[in-house]
């Protein structure tokens, strides 16, 4: 075996593990949170039940608002493991380590030396983790939109049809995952790119005729069952919930033009501290080279283009979904990897590391810790007491203390290996220690995340009630979208709302705030209404109507 295969067998022997941990490790630690992972999840499992491979359904109607990739992947999921929660998340898990592992072959070709890093530092960031873990279509989209820009680039180096036609073809998954985002995304950079360096013809040359009849091959065939099976699903997807959603806040997710600056700095924690400079650098240097009216030829021994081309596809997203009306966290996932690559390029280039940057490094991997030891106080609502402060604030100084003298004395070379343990430490804390019983005197225990944050916890308690089965109906309580298609999925059944729909008529059980059964009786009129019980970490009361 030769030199280059054993560094390579070395490096892989590495990445899988902490891909496995990362994206794998405790997926059904805690339940489907928020309303899309359990709607999804709910569609995914009434498509297989119906073995229809085309219209995606909830409690038996259409549900357009995205295309068909992930409910085909939890379908395959579940066929494999069975209708679980994780088995839901295992297309992202999956999705996000091959997208790791593609980024370690890509930076060995085009940037050898970094290769590791940026793999490491590309699995380690913060939404890659947790979109890696989530059953959503986010990182349906970006993982193979990564991939295919990063074919593109081996194309324009290479000159290799091979590339290209690979890029097309994962530009078509990508709209199978969320539709012509993918696509048009990929548009803006390659143009952008192709403006920087005042060459059209990269961009010409892009528009490869057996390219679109891959894309199409790929993604029409989908697109044109459903809307034959489905006639209004072009006005729902491609007007509402494409173009509607850009443009208005139909949806309400409105927030400010600068939102996704502190999303982006979340998002590559725990290396904002050398992303932020790396993206400053690679912008300057771009700014440079426009004012300076570089040639191709007098620019080639100055400028380091695949940084440009990786600085402009973190820019495009970002700016392109700040102009949206419509905003959510995970909309700037496709950035999240190149800015990875970016600070891979930029520790390459590091000799050492500046004291000031090494000590914000250090607090922000202690941060990173302290953060998973609060996180349970903060999601049962509890003020922290001195008692508890103590040692969190000591913990956050060991952890930063060792990250500091260890990179110090051992150098850049080990940067990535400190930085993962916090990361790590963290992730077990939420997924394992952070414990507490589901009832109280119960010595069954559950993460707080699913005990605060998820509806299985909620279907638990009801079914500790003995409240098995029969109409469930919800009533004026916090956070009533997420109940209610969390509900759906874990006691697969549709979920009514006061007020929506028809109270029902038969004997049935409501769950509402706890201390409301007056609000409950009054909307009942006559009907005599019992508690039940109650599920204090969310705080919520069951009542059983009477028929």
């Amino acid at each position: 075996m030769s030199r280059s295969a054993k560094l390579l067998l070395l490096q892989l022997l590495v990445v899988l593990p902490v891909c496995g941990f990362l994206f794998f490790f405790g997926l059904g630690a805690f339940g489907l949170v928020g309303a899309d992972e359990p709607r999804y999840a709910q569609i995914g499992r009434e498509m297989l039940a119906r073995h229809d491979w085309i219209v995606p359904t909830i409690n038996g109607q259409p549900w357009l608002e995205k295309p068909v990739l992930l409910y085909w992947r939890e379908m395959i999921a579940y066929s494999i493991f069975g209708v679980h929660d994780w088995a839901a998340r295992i297309p992202s898990a999956i999705f996000a380590a091959g997208l790791v592992i593609v980024i370690l072959f890509f930076m060995r070709r085009f940037r050898s030396g970094s290769e590791l890093d940026a793999a490491l530092i590309t699995a380690s960031c913060a939404a890659v983790i947790g979109f890696g873990r989530g059953a959503s279509t986010d990182m349906q989209l970006s993982a193979p939109f990564c991939v295919a820009m990063l074919c593109w680039w081996a194309w324009h180096e290479t000159g290799r049809k091979l590339w290209l036609a690979i890029f097309y073809a994962l530009l078509a998954v990508g709209a199978l995952a969320k539709g012509p985002v993918s696509p048009a995304l990929a548009i803006l950079i390659v143009a952008a790119y192709a403006a920087l360096r005042r060459d059209g013809k990269i961009f010409l040359r892009s528009l490869w005729l057996p390219g679109f009849v891959l894309f199409f091959a790929v993604t029409l065939p989908w697109y044109i069952a459903v809307q034959i099976k489905v006639p209004q699903f072009f006005r729902v997807f491609f007007l509402q919930h494409n173009l509607e959603r850009f443009s208005t806040n139909l949806y309400q997710h409105s927030q400010p033009f600068w939102y996704y600056i502190p999303v982006f700095i979340v998002s590559v924690l725990p290396w904002s501290v050398f992303t932020l400079p790396a993206v400053w650098n690679a912008l300057r240097e771009g700014w440079s080279s426009i004012r300076s009216d570089q040639t191709d030829s007098g620019a080639a021994g100055t400028t380091d283009w695949l940084e440009q081309f990786l600085m402009l596809w973190i820019v495009v997203p970002i700016v392109f979904f700040s102009i949206s009306r419509a905003k959510l966290p995970g909309y700037i996932l496709p950035a999240i990897p190149p800015a990875a690559l970016l600070t891979a390029c930029y520790l390459q280039k590091q000799q050492t590391i500046g004291r000031i940057k090494l000590i914000l490094h250090s607090v922000v991997c202690g941060a990173v810790l302290a953060g998973a030891l609060v996180a349970p106080w903060l999601m049962l609502k509890r003020h922290l007491t001195q008692d508890t402060w103590t040692p969190v604030i000591a913990v956050t100084c060991i952890a930063a203390s060792a990250v500091l003298l260890l990179v110090r004395y051992r150098g850049v070379r080990i940067l990535h290996f400190v930085t993962l343990v916090p990361v790590i430490l963290a992730l077990v804390f939420l997924l394992r220690l952070a414990a507490a019983p589901v009832q109280a005197n119960s010595s069954l225990r559950d993460t707080l995340l699913d005990l605060t944050q998820s509806s299985r916890s909620v279907d638990a308690a009801l079914r500790s009630f003995g409240v098995n089965s029969g109409p469930i109906a919800i009533f004026n309580v916090p956070h009533q979208r997420e109940l209610e298609y969390g509900l759906n999925f874990y006691r697969n059944q549709p979920i009514q709302l006061y007020g929506r729909d028809p109270i029902p008529e038969e004997t049935h059980v409501v769950i509402a705030k706890q201390g409301d059964m007056d609000a409950v009786q009054s909307s009942v009129g006559n009907r005599k209404v019992v508690s039940v019980g109650s599920f204090a970490y969310q705080r919520l009361e069951f009542f059983k109507v009477l028929r």
